[in-house]
């Protein structure tokens, strides 16, 4: 199948990635001719800025700067409002390792004219966690989506910043959407602890944590209200995905903590 590339916008959401942003944007334009390159600047402090706008002169790159920082979910949601194509390629700015089959992994299944899944994760390889037993492989930033099917949810999204992921999995489950996980070999997610000290990192850890959990109690009723009478005898299937994920979120924070007794 040869993957329609002019269909794409790679979004890509930034803070303080003067290290490392670069060298994402610079892959994305490389490996995905063709693409839109939407990079989405929210509120860095240091010098990300500059290095977009110096890439810039290079090659087109739809740049939005906001001001203020107002976490991941609102710097998502401003890329695909932002984005002209019809699909949503979602990429960390952080990531190291990025291979030209990976954006082939991410866009084949999607990117194509008879589609066989409606959002593809990737997972990098190179985590904390082995992806065989990795429980929060579905929480990655790597990941392609339609936009007709994030637009209805954008406003539920915006200000929910690191739940942002768990209500977008959630609102696929729950309206049968069709999933596929991939590993994509060689990408490495960093670590948090080797970028920032023990202290930062803890704290920025357990705030995400609560962040994902906060969403899945703000949300069980609402979507299981929206979607429950559409889901025709997969509600309980629906229950078991939520728990599921509770429990994944649990673990996550029990492990964060044993980690620094």
């Amino acid at each position: 199948m040869e993957t329609k590339n002019e269909k794409v916008s790679i979004v890509i959401c930034t803070y303080n990635e003067e290290k490392n942003v670069e060298y994402v944007i610079r892959k994305c334009h490389d490996f995905v001719i063709g693409a839109e390159v939407v990079v989405v600047d929210d509120g860095s402090t240091d010098d990300t800025q500059n290095i977009i706008i110096n890439l810039k002169k290079e090659f087109e790159i739809n740049y939005i700067l906001i001001p203020e920082n107002k976490g991941k979910s609102h710097a998502m949601v401003t890329g695909v409002e932002e984005a002209n194509n019809e699909i949503i390629l979602f990429f960390d700015a952080d990531i190291t390792g990025i291979k030209k089959e990976h954006f082939e992994q991410l866009l084949s299944p999607i990117a194509v004219d008879v589609p066989e899944a409606d959002m593809v994760l990737g997972t990098p390889s190179e985590t904390f966690i082995d992806y065989r037993v990795n429980p929060f492989r579905s929480l990655t930033g790597e990941r392609a989506m339609f936009k007709k099917d994030l637009i209805p949810i954008l406003e539920d999204i915006r200000d929910i910043r690191f739940g942002v992921e768990t209500y977008i999995n959630l609102y696929y489950q729950a309206n049968g959407k069709r999933i596929k996980y991939l590993l994509l070999d060689g990408l490495t997610n960093p670590i948090k602890y080797k970028k920032k000290s023990a202290g930062d990192a803890t704290i920025e850890l357990l705030n995400e944590s609560k962040e994902v959990a906060v969403t899945l109690i703000n949300n069980y009723d609402l979507i299981t209200k929206r979607v429950g009478n559409s889901i025709n005898g997969q509600g309980s299937k629906f229950r078991e995905s939520i728990k599921k994920i509770q429990d994944d979120i649990n673990e996550r924070i029990n492990g964060f903590m044993n980690s620094n007794d």
